[in-house]
C-alpha cells in the first residue's frame, strides 16, 4: 500500500467517520487475495504508529518503517469491514 491517509477533517476526536484506515487496509487485503497473493500487504509506516498498527490492524512490524499484513490477519479484516459481502 501506498500513502493511505485519512482527510484532515476526519483526524483527532471531531473526526467525522470512524474506521476509515481500517476499512481501506482491509479492501487492500480483499485485492491482494483476489489477485493470488494470499491476502498479503506491506505499508511503510509513516510516523512513531508501530504499536497503534500491530493493535489496529493486526499488522507485525518487520523492521525500519516496514509493516505487514500476512493472511490471518488479513482475513480478520475482511471479515470486520466486509460482513457478508
Amino acid at each position: 500500500m501506498h500513502l493511505l491517509e485519512n482527510a484532515p477533517f476526519n483526524k483527532g476526536e471531531r473526526k467525522v467517520y470512524v474506521g476509515v484506515a481500517g476499512n481501506l487496509v482491509a479492501y487492500a487485503c480483499k485485492l491482494s487475495f483476489q489477485r493470488g497473493h494470499d491476502g498479503n500487504v506491506s505499508f511503510l509506516s509513516k510516523s512513531q504508529l508501530v504499536e497503534h498498527y500491530e493493535k489496529t490492524l493486526g499488522a507485525f512490524h518487520f523492521g525500519g518503517r516496514i509493516m505487514i499484513i500476512e493472511t490471518k490477519s488479513a482475513l480478520k479484516l475482511i471479515n470486520k469491514y466486509f460482513q457478508n459481502k
